[in-house]
């Protein structure tokens, strides 16, 4: 099955909203209708930045979709400092990440938490980018496959197969997150594997086929090519590279390298 690749670009709190206009246009600039067509490309900035992106995507008419970097899972109510998914529909937000690993590490989010918010993103008609992945010392035990199915199932608790059409899966490995370190890519197209046979097994190979599996940690300009010509890889979870345009631009542009 043919699955349209996804790069989305997590500027984490990075750039407050003019810094993020600037970041747009200039990555705009260096993209081609061909780059639009070979993937969905998609940038996260923090909820600061959204209705600027917004106003901007829709004024220049970019084919660039937006993001939000995370949700609530309520409707509204007394969460201060919260952002409901409903708001985020009014911005015209098309892909919310859920369970990144530093709302788990830093924020203590458990994969109930995770899947109150997927759950809450679906109902809303977006998509979520369901994030996994495991620590280090996960890895050295051995336990990475272990880690990343127990989150899978967790995070994806009572939501039924036809809803998994709209879903994306990141496979990100916590050690590989902002440290430089980057999964091999055999490493990294064997964990999307595993994330893939996981949906198999519990939602049927049909829905696996047709679900995009995106790679993240330490994506760069030099290692976007490799790991985008892995079978089981449909894209990539792009962080601090996508904080400079002209490397975003390129990773973007990997149909190319």
């Amino acid at each position: 099955m043919s699955r349209t690749p996804i790069i989305a670009g997590n500027w984490k709190m990075h750039l407050d909203h003019l810094e993020a206009i600037q970041l747009v246009q200039n990555l705009a600039y260096h993209l081609e209708r061909a780059d639009y067509e070979a993937s969905e490309l998609v940038v996260c900035p923090s909820f600061t930045s959204l209705r600027s992106i917004q106003t901007l995507i829709e004024g220049d008419r970019l084919e660039l979709r937006l993001g939000a970097q995370d949700c609530h899972w309520e409707a509204d109510g007394a969460f201060t400092g919260a952002v409901s998914v409903g708001m985020l529909a009014r911005l015209k937000v098309a892909y919310v990440l859920c369970g990144h690993s530093e709302r788990r590490q830093l924020f203590g989010e458990t994969d109930e938490i995770t899947n109150r918010k997927v759950r809450a993103v679906l109902a809303a008609d977006l998509s979520p980018i369901l994030c996994v992945g495991e620590t280090l010392e996960q890895r050295e035990a051995d336990r990475a496959g272990e880690v990343v199915l127990a989150q899978l199932r967790g995070s994806l608790a009572d939501i039924g197969a036809d809803a998994l059409e709209r879903m994306v899966v990141a496979y990100e490995p916590v050690w590989a997150i902002g440290t430089g370190r980057t999964a091999t890519p055999a490493d990294a197209d064997e964990m999307c594997g595993v994330v893939r046979r996981t949906i198999a097994e519990d939602f049927g190979e049909p829905v696996a086929d047709g679900l995009r599996v995106l790679y993240g940690g330490s994506v760069k300009p030099g290692n976007v090519a490799e790991l985008m010509r892995r079978s089981e890889i449909d894209g990539a979870l792009v962080g601090g590279a996508s904080l400079d345009p002209e490397d975003f631009a390129v990773i973007c542009r990997w149909h190319r390298l």
